[in-house]
């Protein structure tokens, strides 16, 4: 039997079979399947974000009140600014990295070599502030208390700034009074056997609702939104009873149970995605150091072909353009 294959007369044509479709290896291909698949994964945790921000609409955090810190520039408040800076560091790796694919077409190692690694200090730049970040993010600045319906109450006072007057959030350490008596934590040797409780809370609720007392100009703030665009601001009146009918838990900075900046969705959801983003771009920052020393290695240069560069760049660029999304879900809209 004749093994041969017989000719279709479109092999010269695009998409017209052999191994290499639109001019693409193999493993161009590959990546171009895999960034597809784990761009439709992203787009399905936005999604889903963007669903459960729809539902709590009145509800959710303002993102120029959460994200307020600039490293070494502790107390002031500089809304976006630390991101923004975080995101031009990840374009301009972008650019880096394109400079280093037209070298490897070139085959010029010098300036592949460098190109590399000024990618390589950016994704690092970016994965460090992205790390102190959700430290920032989990050790909080005021701290605040969730009531039995599982709302936050934030605690500020009304001052005038620039002739303006606007409510300036106010640190539960700065006016929270002591309680006498002693607050036992519940561990497997004081309690059920076997069971250990959640850590207690530096303030209790009483402590809290002692120190609002005391403090006349003390106002609490709900984590509804008005028709301003503002959080809303109780009464004194309404400021103590809601605090003392419903107060149930001190809350100082997020975890994944309770947050002090609203609903306990918002933290769930920028820990999972900004964590699964940061993820990759670390895996990127692995892959391109490797690729780096090849480079220096000698290794594409004796294969005759910088391809690799380029398909680690196809990932690289795949990474910049998520984060735009995701600053844009997160931070901006």
């Amino acid at each position: 039997m004749d093994s041969t294959v017989a000719s279709t007369g479109t092999e010269g044509k695009t998409w017209g079979g052999g191994n290499r479709p639109l001019g693409a290896s193999y493993g161009k291909l590959m990546m171009w399947f895999f960034i597809v698949s784990d761009a439709l994964t992203f787009s399905g945790f936005l999604a889903a974000y963007g669903f459960s921000r729809f539902k709590f609409i009145k509800e959710w955090p303002i993102a120029d009140e959460v994200f307020t810190h600039v490293p070494f520039l502790h107390g002031q408040e500089l809304p976006m600014i630390y991101v923004a800076f975080m995101t031009f560091i990840l374009i301009m790796s972008s650019v880096t990295m394109v400079l280093a694919v037209d070298a490897g077409h070139h085959m010029n190692k010098s300036k592949v070599t460098l190109y590399m690694f000024l990618t390589i200090i950016g994704g690092a730049i970016f994965v460090g502030s992205q790390a102190w970040e959700w430290a920032t993010f989990i050790s909080g600045d005021y701290g605040a208390v969730q009531t039995k319906g599982g709302n936050i109450l934030q605690f500020g006072e009304y001052v005038t700034e620039n002739g303006e007057e606007k409510f300036k959030r106010i640190s539960i350490d700065d006016f929270a009074v002591p309680v006498t008596g002693t607050r036992v934590e519940h561990e497997r040797k004081n309690g059920l056997w076997f069971v250990d409780g959640a850590s207690l809370p530096e303030y209790s609720v009483d402590e809290i609702y002692n120190g609002l007392a005391s403090n006349p100009n003390i106002l609490v703030r709900t984590q509804l939104i008005n028709e301003e665009g503002e959080k809303t601001v109780l009464s004194r009146e309404e400021s103590l009873k809601q605090l003392k009918d419903n107060g149930q838990l001190v809350v100082k900075g997020a975890n994944l149970r309770v947050n002090e900046y609203g609903t306990s969705l918002f933290a769930d959801f920028f820990f999972f995605i900004t964590g699964f983003h940061g993820f990759h771009v670390f895996s990127g920052v692995v892959i391109n150091i490797i690729i780096f020393f090849n480079v220096i290695l000698g290794t594409y240069e004796r294969r005759g072909s910088y391809e690799m560069v380029e398909k680690v760049g196809l990932y690289w660029h795949f990474v910049d353009l998520v984060w735009v999304f995701v600053f844009t879900f997160f931070y901006l809209v």
